[in-house]
């Protein structure tokens, strides 16, 4: 099932979307819940550094930034999965969305010449993300609807069908 999930991921990362609007981080969570713990942090490296192959690598620090937001989303995947209910599958998406706007965004700030290293230009720098933020939201909240309601669903009627054979 892993494989299956860096392969969709890969996929999905390399057709054309919305910037942002990506599944990483629904990938990070839902291994992180679903999966061996481990995968928590190898399924969304995984997938990023084999669609990095493709896509094109750019400057390592902000590269590093963008593995390790993806990597504490899995460690918060990791406290989602000790109390799995919607509200923390929720909480946990909305968290690891936040987290990867403020990780990302102040290396952008802090690495590149793009903004002055000021309080101002980093109150700038995270201003002018803002539309990536909503698009990081929307996409973190699909993928997440997506990977965990098509689990649970398919859990819900193995279950059912298992009950069935029974009776």
């Amino acid at each position: 099932m892993a494989y299956f999930f860096i392969g969709l991921a890969i996929i999905l990362r390399l057709v054309p979307h919305a910037p942002n609007f990506a599944p990483i981080a629904a990938l990070a969570l839902f291994g992180a819940v679903y999966l061996n713990k481990k995968y928590s942090i190898i399924l969304p490296v995984a997938a990023l550094i084999i669609s990095d192959f493709f896509i094109g690598f750019y400057s390592w620090k902000i590269l590093a930034s963008v593995y390790i937001s993806f990597g504490l989303v899995g460690l918060i995947g990791l406290w989602v999965r000790k109390n799995k209910k919607v509200a923390t599958v929720i909480g946990g998406t909305l968290a690891g969305s936040v987290l990867f706007y403020i990780v990302t965004n102040f290396a952008v700030w802090a690495f590149t010449a793009m903004y002055p290293h000021t309080l101002q230009g980093l109150i700038t720098c995270y201003a002018v993300a803002i539309p990536f933020f909503r698009n990081t939201l929307m996409g973190d909240l699909f993928y997440v609807g997506l990977f965990f309601g098509s689990y649970e669903l398919a859990m819900a009627l193995s279950a059912r069908k298992a009950q069935a054979q029974k009776a």
